[in-house]
This record gives C-alpha cells, structure tokens and sequence, in this order.
C-alpha cells in the first residue's frame, strides 16, 4: 500500500509541471492578444482568437455608444441592438479582420476608431443643398500644421505602442500618426481621421484601383495627393446617405455577403442595392440574372381579376338577389295581410252581430256592413285640432292667389320657423310636439327612385308607425295606401331618377302622398298635390284622400286651379288674398251666398274656385263697388275682427267710429313706421335675424316633449330599416361603385409604373403621390352619400325621423368602400412598385387615409352644394399635401402641417418603408427622417391622428346635418 502511494505522488508531480508547461506556453499568447503584439509572436494559430477577441471589443461599442444614440438617433434607431446587429453583426464574416490582423502585423486595435473617433466622425455630417456631406473637422492628428499621410482619404496610422488605446473610450482622440498606410479592405478611412472604422454590412469596401486616365481611385471617387509618388490609392473614405455617395453600397443586381466580396445575383433572385444575400423570387415573378427587383406584375394581375371577378358577381347578381328577397318577403307579407283580413273581418263580423243585437234591444233595425278596405285606422292619439276649429275628418283646401309664399305657408306647419299663436286641441303648445302624427306631403315629388314604390312606402310605415304596431297589421296598412292611390300595377317598379326612368310623373306624386298616408297622421298637410298632373289622375288623388278623410283624418292642402268636381269635393274653403290675407274662411256650401251678399256673383259657366282667384289676382274687377284691397277687410269686419292700422284706408265709412278713434296716433305719419331711420331698420333686421337662427338651433337641438302619444321605433330598429334601405340603394348603383374601383386601378397602375418609390428618397416621391390620388378619388366617391339624399333627410327629418341612424347607416355601408378601395388601389400600386415596407403596411395606412378623408367628404357634400363640394374634394389634398412638405425649419408651416391630415399619411408610409432600410441604408434613414422631421416610433400615433381625424370629422359632419338646413 504504501509503494502505491509513492507511486501516485510521483505521477502528481509530472501532471502539475505538464500543466504549468502549457499554462507558460500559453501566457505568451494570452499577453500577445491582450497587449496587441502579434508582430513579435506571429503565430498564425492566434489569428482566429485574436480575430475573435477584436471583434468583441467591437461589438461592446454599442453597449458604450447606446446613450448617445438614443439622445441623437431616437427619432431614427428604435433598438440600438438590433440596428448595430443589422450593420455591424459579422458573425461568421469575420475574413476581412483576419486579413487585416496579418496586414497591419498585429496592431489592428492600435489602428481601429475608439468610441471617441466613431462620435467625432458622426458628429460631422453636415447638410448643404439637400445633400449629407462628411466634414471633419480639425483635430489633433489632422490640422492646418500637422497633416500627415494617414489623413488622406482611404489611408490610417496606427498610434504608439507605449500609448494605451481603448475602443471604448468614449472622451479623448488618441495620437495617430505612427506608420501610415491604406486602410484594409472591409473598412473605410475617412478625410481627416488616421483611424479605420469598419465598413457596414451591405457595402462593398475592396481596396481602391487607381484610374491612371482620370486620377481617380476607382471604385470611389477620390484622387491621391499631388507630388506624393509613393502614395497609393486606399479603400473607401467615407459612409453617408445614398444621396450624398453611394460608392461603398453594393450595387443593385449583386449582393455582398460580406464587406470584401460582391457576388452576381444568380437567375431565380433578386438583389436589391446594399444587399448581403440575394431574395429568392415569388413563383410568378420573373427573375433574370443580375435582377435588381422581382417583377411581381403578376400578383397585380390576379388580384386585379379576383377583384373585377367579385365585382361582377356582385353587379349582376345584385338585382336577382334583391328580386329573390323581395320574392320571399312577398310571400311572407301576403300571409300575413291574408291572417290580417280575416281576423279583422271575423272582429267586425263579431261587432256587427253584436250591434245588431244592441239596435234589436230598442226596435231599430240596422245593417252594418263594412268592407276592410274602409276599416278606420285605430289612433293611439286623441283627435287633433287646431285653432280654426276644424272638425274632426274635414277635407279643408287652402286657395291662394298665384303668388309665392303658399308652400311656405303649408311647410310652417312641420319644419320652419313660425310667428304668431298656433292652438292645438285649444293649448298653445309647439306644433313639433305633434310631428309623429302630422303628415306633411311637399309640393317637390320628395321620393327615393332607386327604391321601388313598396318599398318606399314599407320604409315610411316601418319608421313612423307605432312601434307596438304588430306587423300584420303594418303590411295592411300599406297594402291598402297602395289600393286606394291605384299604385297596384306599379308596386314593385322603381320609382326612378333622372338617369334611370321609372314610373310616370303622376304614379310619383301618389307616391309622394302615400308616403304620409302610411303613417296615419291625424292631420294631413298638402303642398300642391294635384300640380302637373291631368284631371284623371288629380280625381284619383283627391278621392283616395277623400276616403281618408271620412276615416277621421284632418285634411288641409294648397290649391290653385282646382276644377268644379275638385272643388266640391272640399268640406271648407280657405281664399287668400296677396299678402296671406283671409278673404273667406268656411264651408265650401256658404261661399257663394257670402260673396253674393258683397254683391259679386259668380258668372253662369264659369267655376267659382276660379272666377275668385281672378277676382285676387286682379284680373277681373268684383263687381258691388268693391276692390281686391277691401276683400279682407270686408272679412274682418264680417267676423269683428279688429283691423290693422294700416289697413284702415280700406275701410270707406265702414270701420266704426271707436276703431277710427283708437288708432289716430298709429296713422300719424309722424310716429310711424316710416320715421324710423335706416340704423333702426337694419338693428330690427339682425335682431330678427338672430331670433330666427335662435328658434332654428333650439328646434334642432333641444327636443319638444312628445305630446303624440304615439312611440315609433327607437335608434336600434331605425338603423336596421336604414341599414337595409341604403344597401339596396348601394346594390342598384352597382356600376357607379364598379367605376370608382377601375379609377382606382388605373390610378394605381400609373403612379406604380411611372412613381417608382426611390431607395435615395425612402418612395418619399411615390407616396406623396399616393395620398393626394387616393384622398381626391375617395372624396368624390363618397360626396354621393349626402349630397343627393339632402332634400329626403330634411322631409324624414321633420317627421320625427332619427338623424343618428340616418347618418350612421350611411356611413356603416360606406366602411365597405373604406375596406376594398385600398384594396384594389394597392394590389396595382403595391405590385408595379414594389416598395421595401410590406403589403399589409402600406395597406393599413391606406385603410386609415381613406376612412379620414371619408369623413372630410362628408362635410363637404352636407355643407356644401355638389359643384363646390366636388371642387373642394380635389383642391384640399393637394393644398395640405404642399403645406405637408414644406422646410420643417418654418415653425407657420410646421405648425400648420400638424393640422393636415395628408402630413400623417405621409410620414406613415414613409416610416413603414425606412423600418425596412438597414445595414448600409442607416445612415440613409436618419439622414431622409431627419431631413422630414419624422420619428420611427410615430408610425402608430400617425395610424391613430388619421382615424381621429376621421371621427371628429364625421362628428361635425353630423353637426352640420341637423343644423343647416334648407334655407
């Protein structure tokens, strides 16, 4: 045992010399790495861990540079790591700091730019005439009295080897002027340092050729100093934006996997310029050898015929599917409008027995028989009555001279601004308390005419009939408008528009007053109904309302030349004078016998309605000594109404005297209106004016209490209607859709072919473009959503109507165009450009661009008219895209460019393409962001400012709906 523990102990002393044998044979070499003296070594088994150990040190200068770039390049470098990996990860690539270990004999680290020299270099970049130019300024290794070889361009020295030089110092410029020679190749040496900084990946840094031709040291563009024979040419001299040099990038068509070696791009790829490996082409692109970019016309092409082949689809199937709906819902409603009829009949059969039954009681005898069709609407509200004391179920007719002011006169009732007293049911209470059960039919055929005439009145009855209305019911109720206006034959034929005919001018009108009809107002205003039609068609009309009026419906329309049968027709007569003025108010039956006690006869054969209105308009004389003037004072006086001053002259003995007493002051000229100066009459006409805009703000904004007691549809079931409403609309004017989409193909076709996004301006170029097309194109789309329905949201409007889901169905089936309108202007842009930034970047701005600059448009076609509208649409963009890309140096436009919407669409696209710019491109990104005042971290903040901008903008699109109305 003991003789083995010798033995052990004897072979312990072997092993521990053996490893302090190697430990010494390596302590050299560890001293040789570390103190940077391979020169005396020149173990070329040292160059890969002396390779290794330099580039670390390397690497370790973002860690060292990582605060100053943030302070300086924030705007520009979002992870300092991954930008430095980007430019300067040479894993794996490390061939050119061997070379340059061997070349320099060791004291590579001794010629390398510290931390302090990589700041001073970068620091000089200064701006002249657009372009980023390297300037560096004096130091103490390169100045007006010390300039020595290595500060030539290409060329370094190495620093003392009794100095000690770290990488990362980050203070001080070491001494450089020891040794100078050409820089190695995979770095570049700028004018007036004697330090190497290594060259970025995707740059080409070989050693430069001398062109004895031209003095130049090709491939840069430097030339060697005068009178200095043995000096040659070096490697680059500088790194910059593409702009200012592009000597060091590797050129398009070749990519340079690493800084020393540039290999042609095989066939099947693309190499785009500054590329370190080449792209391998889509399956349909076309790809030739030394290819700069993939052509991608293709997708364009397939996307173009998918999205032409939908819109097909959808063109021609659109109508055959409306008409299968249609179809179907037909069905549904006959089924129900059938169970509708025999309940109804079966209820009044029960009644009718049960009448008889009561009048047998008492002896009477009686049949009460009833046809569905004259079945009395059941009101929820009580009977409406206003102050003339009309009786309830009265046909009444308004008779005005041939003069403008009637139709006002019938429109005050629901939507403008009145004076004086009105008194429902015998309460001085605002008559838009009642506009649910007040119907008011426009003298203007106010009727959709892309919808067809069903459909139209199923709208109508949908949205101003009781919510609590089962449907059943609904369904008669405008099955029976339509039998009674005769509008059978037409049912389901569009209405028509100017460019598409439809039905006849008279089927129209009944239409016009049929949408009233279906609501079954209490009170039935007219404007004009039987204007432009022929006597049939004003009969046909004036018996339907006829028969509504026997239902219980106050009836009040405005006439002109009514015939002799229309005439009859009437319960009371309204003739107004010039002016409004009440010439005679009462029953049709009693008019005749009050004029002839004036002494004015009507003339055998002629017609009294129109024999009277001559009368007014002075054309025939009355006869009895009378003048048109005194018709209305002959009235007053009639009912003991007081006369107005000015109207005393017309009196002619027969005002009393306490009138003549009471008002003798009033007609002293003296005192009068006439005395009042021209200061006072233009106070009373703002003062007026202002009222009026009071009333109108107040009617639009502050809500009237409900006196109806009628509930209609709330917001909800009101935007389904008009969410079903406007997409059929959209469907029937398929072709104008399709048309604004191949606009939008062709202009992206073009600005794609002829636009191409520049690597040296970041596609800033192109996408300027961009914005001011797709901004202009979608305006004018999107003007037809408000423009053309002006006149049909006013009179929905004034019934009680909801303006929210109007507005909001319109713009809900507008996102449809904000979706594919991007779509279809990228998939030819996107595909003939073939930008850096990807698809679904581009496409998300876009998406966020045309959502805002639908909302501007809306402004515009509410606020304006369509001629204006259109020509505003085209020069806004182009206005605030100037503004966008003026000098951000100017603080007015700067300001003023945060403020344009096209300013952030632009800078998204912009920031969307530079994220993709790395490696050689660095500089060239910050130089181009910088140069615009942009900042990479604002590409989301760009997205969420242009979707802002679209809501505040329908927001006051909205404001100015409810608010301006027709003047």
């Amino acid at each position: 045992m003991s003789r083995l523990k010798i033995i052990v102990h004897a072979c312990r002393v072997p092993l521990f010399f053996l490893f302090f044998v190697v430990a010494l044979s390596v302590l050299p070499f560890t001293l040789c790495v570390d103190g940077n003296d391979y020169s005396q070594t020149g173990n070329p088994a040292a160059i890969p861990l002396v390779t290794g150990l330099i580039y670390s040190r390397l690497s370790n200068l973002s860690t060292i540079l990582a605060d100053d770039i943030v302070k300086n390049l924030g705007y520009c470098i979002k992870d300092v790591k991954k930008d430095w990996d980007g430019a300067f990860d040479f894993t794996g690539k490390l061939d050119f700091l061997s070379n340059c270990i061997k070349k320099t004999k060791g004291d590579l680290t001794l010629r390398l730019c510290t931390a302090a020299e990589i700041k001073f270099y970068f620091n000089s970049f200064i701006k002249r005439d657009g372009v980023t130019i390297s300037h560096v300024r004096p130091n103490k290794n390169c100045n007006l009295t010390n300039w020595v070889a290595g500060c030539e361009p290409g060329w370094g020295c190495s620093a003392d080897q009794k100095q000690h030089v770290e990488l990362k110092n980050a203070k001080d410029l070491p001494l450089r002027t020891r040794d100078c020679q050409p820089c190695c190749e995979g770095f570049f040496c700028p004018q007036g340092l004697t330090c190497m900084i290594p060259c970025p990946l995707g740059a080409y840094c070989p050693l430069a050729k001398l062109n004895k031709t031209t003095g130049i040291c090709h491939p840069y563009n430097y030339q060697i100093p005068p009178g200095q024979p043995d000096h040659t040419c070096g490697t680059a001299d500088s790194w910059a934006d593409v702009e200012s040099t592009s000597d060091i990038f590797c050129l398009p068509g070749s990519y340079c996997p690493t800084t020393i070696r540039e290999v042609p791009c095989s066939s099947g790829h693309y190499c785009r310029t500054g590329s370190t490996s080449q792209s391998r082409c889509l399956k349909l692109s076309t790809c030739n050898a030394k290819s700069a970019n993939q052509n991608i016309h293709a997708y364009g092409i397939i996307l173009i015929a998918a999205l032409s082949t939908l819109m097909i689809i959808i063109y021609n199937c659109s109508d055959q599917a409306l008409s299968t709906r249609e179809r179907k819902q037909a069905k549904s409603r006959e089924a129900a409008a059938r169970h509708a009829r025999e309940t109804a009949q079966a209820r009044e059969r029960w009644k009718a027995a049960k009448d008889v039954a009561k009048i047998r009681k008492v002896g009477l005898q009686e049949q009460i028989t009833r046809t569905f069709s004259r079945k009395k609407s059941t009101m929820q509200s009580e009977p409406l009555k206003t102050s003339n004391q009309t009786k309830t179920g009265s046909e009444d007719t308004l008779l005005p001279p041939l003069a403008p002011g009637t139709s006002t006169l019938a429109g005050k009732a629901t939507g403008c601004t009145s004076t004086g007293l009105i008194l429902i049911n015998g309460k001085n209470e605002s008559i838009h308390s009642y506009k649910k059960i007040i119907g008011f039919v426009p003298q203007d055929d106010i009727v959709h005419g892309n919808l067809t005439v069903e459909e139209n009145l199923r709208f109508s009855a949908r949205c101003r009939l009781s919510a609590d209305m089962p449907k059943a019911d609904k369904v008669l109720v405008i099955e029976r408008v339509i039998e009674c206006l005769g509008l059978q034959a037409v049912r389901d034929s569009l209405v028509g528009t100017v460019e598409r005919r439809g039905i006849s001018g008279g089927q129209k009108k009944r239409v016009n007053v049929g949408l009233e009809m279906v609501m079954e107002p209490s009170l039935l205003i007219l404007d004009e109904p039987t204007s432009g039609l022929d006597s049939a068609s004003s009969q046909l009309l004036l018996r339907a309302l006829r028969r509504e009026a026997l239902e219980g419906v106050n009836i009040c329309m405005v006439l002109h030349q009514p015939s002799y049968t229309l005439y009859k027709m009437f319960d009371d007569l309204i003739l107004l004078a010039k002016g409004g003025l009440t010439v005679y108010h009462g029953s049709v039956k009693k008019v005749e016998e009050y004029f002839a006690g004036l002494g004015i006869t009507v003339p055998e054969r002629v017609n009294p309605p129109d024999h009277y209105i001559d009368i007014l308009e002075g054309i025939v004389k009355p006869s009895g000594g009378l003048s048109t003037q005194q018709l209305p004072v002959r009235w007053m006086l009639h009912n003991g109404y007081p006369v107005p001053h000015d109207m005393l002259q017309y009196c002619d003995g027969i005002a009393t005297s306490s009138n003549r007493s009471n008002t003798n002051d009033a007609t002293n000229p003296s005192t009068g209106a006439m005395g009042q100066s021209f200061g006072a009459d233009l106070w009373a006409d703002v003062k007026c004016n202002v009222e009026l805009k009071r009333d109108h703000i107040k009617h639009n904004f502050v809500k009237s209490a409900d006196l109806s007691n009628r509930r209609t549809p709330g917001f909800a079931r009101q935007y389904r209607y008009f969410l079903g409403r406007v997409g059929k609309q959209r469907l029937r004017e398929a072709r104008v859709q399709v048309l604004d989409y191949l606009i939008l193909l062709v202009a992206g076709a073009c600005l794609g072919t002829l636009a191409k996004v520049s690597d040296e301006t970041i596609g800033s170029l192109g996408y300027t473009y961009t914005v001011i097309a797709v901004s202009l194109l979608c305006k004018i789309g999107a003007l037809r959503s408000f423009s053309l329905d002006k006149l049909h949201y006013w009179r929905e409007s004034a019934a009680g109507i909801s303006s929210s889901a109007y507005f909001l169905s319109k713009d809900t089936l507008d996102h449809f165009n904000t979706l594919v309108k991007p779509l279809f202007y990228m998939s030819m842009f996107y595909f003939f450009n073939n930008p850096r930034s990807s698809f679904i970047d581009n496409y998300l701005v876009l998406l966020c661009l045309v959502y805002c600059v639908t909302g501007v448009a809306y402004i515009f076609a509410i606020w304006l008219d369509p001629s204006p509208a259109q020509l505003w649409s085209v020069l806004l963009p182009v206005v605030l895209t100037l503004i966008a890309i003026q000098d951000k140096d100017n603080g007015i436009t700067n300001f003023l460019g945060n403020f344009c919407y096209t300013k952030w669409a632009l800078e998204a696209f912009i920031i969307a393409n530079a994220q993709r710019y790395s490696g050689v491109w660095l500089i060239t990104r910050c130089s181009s962001l910088m140069q615009s005042g942009y900042d990479l971290d604002d590409w989301h903040l760009c997205l969420f400012v242009l979707v802002l901008f679209g809501i505040i903008s329908r927001f006051v699109a909205f404001f100015c709906m409810v608010t301006l109305q027709k003047k």
